[in-house]
This record gives C-alpha cells, sequence and structure tokens, in this order.
C-alpha cells in the first residue's frame, strides 16, 4: 500500500476510536447537549481524510472544537459549508445525533448559518491556494475536540467543562492527537488560539521533542482582535514563525 493509503487508514482508524472513546463520557450542567460529528456526520469526515489526509504535511493547524454551524452541521473541522461543498468538493450525507439538541438542529449541508470562524479560516487559505488540493498537499486541520457542546443554543467551549469531566475527555484527544502526529508526521503544529497551542504543547512536547509548535490569532467572531482584521494578522504570524 502506498504511505498515503497508510496515512489515511491510520488518521480514520484514530478518528473512529476517538469517537467511540467520547461518545461514552457524559457532561453535567452547564451543558444540555452534547453532539459528536464523528458519529452523525462521519460520511463527509472519512471523505475529508480519505481525500485530503495522504502523505506527509508540512503544517499542521489544530482548532479547539467544532462550532455550531460549522464541523456541527457538516463533520470537517472550521467547516463552513460553501468553503467545504464548494472549495473541497466534499458533499456527503449527514445524518441526526443520537440526542439531537431542538435549539441548534442538524442540517448538514443545507444549513444556511455561516461559521464566521471557518469562513476567514478557509477564505485566507483559499485565497492563497485556489485549489483546496494544493493547500492539503503540504497542510491539513484538525480539531483538538471533536465534541460539541451546549447550554441548550450556547455553545460551550471545552475549556468551560469541569475539571473532572475533562480529564478523561482530554486523555482521548491527546491520545488522538498523537496518533496523527504519527501518521502525517509534521514538522509544525499550529494551534489556532492558544488554547489549542496549550493542548498541543502538554500533548505533544515530550513525545516529539523535534516537533515546533507555535500559534495564531483565533478567527472566532468573539474576539475583537480578530474582528480587526483576522487574515493578515494571521498572515503575519505565520510570516513570523517562517511559516509562509
Amino acid at each position: 500500500m502506498a504511505k498515503g493509503g497508510v496515512t489515511t487508514d491510520a488518521l480514520i482508524a484514530a478518528a473512529r476510536q476517538l469517537s467511540a472513546t467520547v461518545d461514552a463520557l457524559h457532561f453535567s450542567s452547564p451543558v444540555t447537549h452534547t453532539l459528536n460529528p464523528l458519529d452523525y456526520a462521519w460520511a463527509p469526515h472519512e471523505q475529508y481524510l480519505r481525500k485530503f489526509g495522504a502523505g506527509k504535511k508540512r503544517v499542521v493547524f489544530l482548532g479547539m472544537n467544532p462550532g455550531p454551524f460549522g464541523m456541527a452541521q457538516v463533520g470537517v473541522p472550521f467547516g463552513e459549508v460553501s468553503a467545504v461543498r464548494d472549495w473541497m468538493k466534499i458533499d456527503a450525507p449527514v445524518s441526526q445525533p443520537k440526542t439531537p439538541n431542538p435549539s441548534r438542529p442538524v442540517e448538514g449541508f443545507s444549513c444556511a448559518r455561516s461559521e464566521v470562524s471557518g469562513q476567514r479560516l478557509w477564505a485566507l487559505f483559499s485565497e492563497r491556494f485556489p485549489h483546496a488540493e494544493d493547500f492539503f498537499a503540504d497542510h491539513f486541520v484538525l480539531n483538538y475536540c471533536p465534541l460539541a457542546f451546549f447550554d441548550k443554543a450556547r455553545n460551550v467551549t471545552p475549556d468551560k467543562l469541569h475539571k473532572s469531566e475533562t480529564k478523561p475527555l482530554y486523555q482521548a484527544c491527546d491520545d488522538h492527537l498523537r496518533e496523527c502526529v504519527v501518521a502525517l508526521n509534521p514538522e509544525w503544529v499550529i494551534g489556532v488560539g492558544k488554547f489549542a497551542e496549550n493542548q498541543a504543547r502538554a500533548a505533544l512536547a515530550n513525545d516529539f521533542p523535534n516537533l515546533k509548535i507555535g500559534t495564531v490569532l483565533h478567527p472566532s467572531p468573539a474576539s475583537p482582535m480578530a474582528n480587526r482584521g483576522w487574515s493578515p494578522q494571521a498572515a503575519a504570524q505565520m510570516a513570523a514563525l517562517g511559516i509562509w
């Protein structure tokens, strides 16, 4: 089997294991609903891994967890629907979560809401690389945590969970991240935001001493800095690191 096939098989096996492990976890208040897109949106996620996960990557970008109108809808990290469908050319059936959240329904590729973080991230990448294959030849994008958490309609980020509940979650996420780094053999892991950078350092620094770990500003609209022109700031950060 070609090296690319080995890589994608490893990524798929790691994602399946992560999905099964986190599916068994339970989360208390403020979390009312937990969505696992690696389960109900597995078809587009697997398509993403098979299409773009082959071979060694120089840079792996690491996000925090699925956004309500991105990966929670279409199973691809930072999954702004138009970027996934039109730029990546991914389109696959999305089923329903085991415990749907009526306040944040899963509409798959029919979702009309924009995931602003994903729109900003993929716009930067697609402007620099008009063809998705050219971007993914050297780069890949993962999420640290595969679960989306909600307090009814409100998004809850993993850092707001109870410490006793994050311990087994982070252990599963760390194991998955290490398996992905073994498969992709990157030179860089870039945390999209400080949370992802910190989790990457904690999970990877000891086992991969030659791996370079950095960060770029998170593109969330909740960040005042990101709202003052995220794309040029992120591009400048990557240029300063010597990535671009």
